[in-house]
């Protein structure tokens, strides 16, 4: 979970309260599902006795909801307390939206060059007030954790502060060849390409795997060709090298989702105003589509308003709420709300209920759920009368699980160990590899890392994973598995299906299909159960010495020799046999 640490003075200032003790601390922070990591009236942890001023000292502040990035700041967490004990709703003029321009006459032109790396930019201007040492360091903690925590570790959202001053507008923004252009980076004293930023410098060798595969990488020059930096990489040591006292600073952020890097910009915006920053807008204009226009001016408010039905806050709170009460609670969440009847998000009926609309901040309002949960938090989790649980059962082990463990001690007894695997895997792992057509697979829509992009539909390239790696063992070698594999089916309400599979693997020079066989009678004969084989067609194992699992007539697995292609994608030079089947079709 993200962690902050925050100016005691500058956060109490931003709040509008302070608070004397720890108990009171920790209470108010529950409203942001917050709590504190280190006790500053404690010594050794920032305290007077430690001898620190009040002005000096710390508070260490952990966030528990990845999806209020708004919070990872002093400024958004300072908020959430702020209006929440009686505090107006902060308004921000500055926004534009569909259908309400904005003028800005700064200007950022993105080229089409830039679609495929990283297209997406949004930016504004922060001036009227000097930059502090707190607020610069305030800044770039704020950088880093939406651009590791929310951004992916720079992948999808990155963020860059400049001076103002020494940039000639337009701003352009475009993708280069990275022989073709250097410059002299922060904390750098050379030009360097930026090709040799990636190998040389300390932040290029960390974050080059973003760009280092792209035959072209995004930069950002003013019209004068002065460069402001190398997204997602690094600032130039020039204009992108802001310092105390400067007073107007340029904030951009790039990726490649526009949602995210919209909502980054607006998080950021909304914090400086805070702090009392005069936000003015950028106009960035597009010189291809994208998901708001070709024209975009930034700060942008984009979110939509969900509507909640009082029914669904009874059901989920246990307690009837006015409709007038809800909106008072959302209220203390800093959400505009009003009375409205209307239809939920994928339900027809329509109802009474609450319409909330989203702050600019925030785009966690994915469901009337969400709604329901600022409403819960709003009123406060101890206005709600405890209940004795109604319902009183005895935990046991579902019989699938029993099973399991069956079928885990015969593979014990016939010589196999076990081994333990992640469900998520590369395409190249589970798909190629293996010489399958990925027809079934599931892929994960927003992947922390292409290692980790798709679901396994089976457990043999799970097996094969420890083979791969096992070459200097004696043989033969003996594994297998007993876990999830998910796949999709049209049959099921949600496209797909999620099953228990047992998979095994053979390795060794006297492995051939009837040992596979062998042990496969073995495991059905301890089971007391019946089977049937048929021959299978199986792209992962060898034509004719593969077979189909049946049993009472349905397929439920397969065996056989895997094929020596596979072997050799996965630098496997010992024969294999390996299987598997579907555990929930046995009982």
């Amino acid at each position: 979970m993200p962690k902050i640490e925050v100016n005691e003075d500058v956060f109490y200032a931003l709040a509008g309260r302070r608070w004397s003790n720890r108990e009171e601390f920790e209470e108010a922070l529950t409203c942001a599902k917050a709590e504190l990591d280190s006790d500053p009236w404690s010594a050794g942890d920032g305290s007077e006795d430690s001898g620190l001023s009040q002005a000096e000292r710390t508070l260490k502040i952990e966030l528990n909801d990845t999806n209020r990035p708004d919070l990872w700041a002093t400024a958004g967490c300072a908020r959430q307390l702020r209006v929440y004990y009686g505090g107006t709703r902060p308004e921000y003029p500055f926004f534009s939206a569909p259908g309400k321009s904005r003028q800005a006459s700064q200007r950022v032109l993105v080229e089409a060059s830039v679609r495929k790396v990283r297209p997406y930019l949004a930016g504004f201007i922060a001036a009227g007030r000097a930059v502090t040492d707190a607020s610069l360091r305030d800044m770039i903690q704020t950088q880093e954790k939406l651009a590791w925590n929310f951004g992916r570790k720079r992948r999808t959202i990155s963020m860059g502060l400049y001076r103002t001053a020494i940039i000639s507008w337009p701003i352009i923004y475009k993708a280069v060849d990275p022989d073709s252009v250097s410059f002299v980076p922060l904390q750098w004293d050379a030009p360097l390409t930026l090709r040799e930023i990636l190998r040389q410098h300390p932040k290029g060798r960390e974050y080059a795997f973003i760009q280092e595969h792209e035959p072209l990488h995004p930069l950002l020059l003013d019209s004068k060709g002065g460069i402001l930096s190398y997204p997602p990489i690094i600032n130039s040591a020039g204009i992108g090298a802001v310092q105390v006292g400067d007073t107007d600073l340029f904030v951009e952020l790039t990726g490649t989702d526009m949602p995210s890097v919209t909502l980054a910009a607006s998080i950021v915006a909304c914090d400086l105003a805070d702090q009392g920053f005069t936000i003015e807008p950028v106009k960035v204009e597009y010189e291809f589509d994208t998901p708001y226009g070709n024209v975009v001016t930034t700060p942008y408010y984009f979110q939509e308003p969900v509507f909640c039905s009082l029914a669904r806050v009874e059901r989920f709170l246990g307690e009837k709420i006015s409709a007038e009460d809800c909106v008072k609670a959302l209220g203390r969440m800093g959400v505009r709300a009003e009375t409205a009847a209307g239809v939920e998000r994928g339900e027809s009926e329509k109802k009474e209920g609450v319409r909330a609309y989203p702050p600019e901040y925030r785009n966690d309002f994915l469901h009337a759920a969400d709604v329901a949960e600022d409403v819960m938090i709003g009123r406060g989790l101890g206005s709600f009368s405890p209940e004795r649980p109604r319902d009183f059962t005895v935990g046991r082990l579902t019989p699938v699980t029993l099973f399991s463990r069956r079928v885990k001690e015969i593979f014990v007894g016939l010589g196999y160990q076990e081994m333990i695997y992640n469900y998520l895997g590369s395409r190249k792992d589970l798909v190629e590899k293996m010489r399958g057509d990925g027809s079934k697979i599931i892929r994960i829509a927003n992947p922390m890392t292409e290692s980790y992009e798709y679901v396994r539909d089976s457990v043999l390239a799970s097996l094969m994973t420890s083979e791969s790696a096992s070459g200097h063992s004696v043989y033969p070698h003996r594994i297998f598995e007993v876990g999830k594999v998910a796949y999709r089916d049209d049959g099921e309400n949600y496209g797909t299906s999620t099953r228990q599979y047992a998979g095994f693997l053979h390795a060794g020079g006297d492995a051939n299909f009837n040992t596979a066989a062998g042990q496969l009678q073995a495991l059905f004969y301890y089971l007391s159960m019946e089977y049937e084989l048929e021959e299978s067609a199986d792209s992962r194992f060898i034509s004719g010495r593969a077979a189909a699992i049946l049993y009472r007539g349905k397929p439920i697995g397969v065996f056989g020799e895997i094929h020596p292609e596979v072997l050799e994608n996965w630098g496997i030079t010992m024969p294999c046999t390996a299987g598997e089947l579907d555990l929930e079709a046995l009982f």
